[in-house]
Formats: structure tokens, C-alpha cells, sequence
């Protein structure tokens, strides 16, 4: 699944609905150096919608893609500044 990707960090916010999965990712996002990838995994239908309205209006992210498998939702966030 990750394999377009190097992935640096995982979040694992299965389980936890709106806003935490998006107050996580921008903490987790913080803590890494440009260029690394977040894989976030969660089990929150509306983070689809969500991580992708938050990458959008944030500076210095971009959302590399987003996988819907069943009931876990992958999000990848590289950090660009």
C-alpha cells in the first residue's frame, strides 16, 4: 500500500473520531523534517473529507493519497516546509 511512498512516521488514530484524527496528524506532521511522509490510519469515515480539507488549507503540507480498504482509511501527508 505504501510502496509510492517512503514513509517516515505512522499514526495510528483507529477508533477516534473527529476532530482527533486531524489534532493528531498536525501534531505528528510538526515533529517531522520536510520531505518525510505521515501515514495516518484511521477508521473515521469523515477523516477522507477531513485530512483532505485540513492538507489543502494547511501550509507546508501536501496529501500524497488517500486508501479506502474496507473500514480503515490510509491517509499519506508529506510535509514540504
Amino acid at each position: 500500500m505504501s510502496s509510492e511512498y517512503t514513509v517516515t512516521e505512522t499514526l495510528d488514530v483507529k477508533g477516534q473520531s473527529c476532530p482527533m484524527p486531524i489534532v493528531k496528524t498536525k501534531q505528528a506532521i510538526d515533529d517531522l523534517e520536510p520531505g518525510d511522509v505521515l501515514e495516518v490510519l484511521a477508521t473515521d469515515s469523515g477523516s477522507m473529507s477531513d485530512v483532505r480539507g485540513w492538507a489543502e488549507g494547511t501550509d507546508g503540507v501536501e496529501l500524497l493519497d488517500q486508501v479506502e480498504d474496507g473500514d480503515l482509511y490510509t491517509h499519506y501527508v508529506k510535509k514540504t516546509e
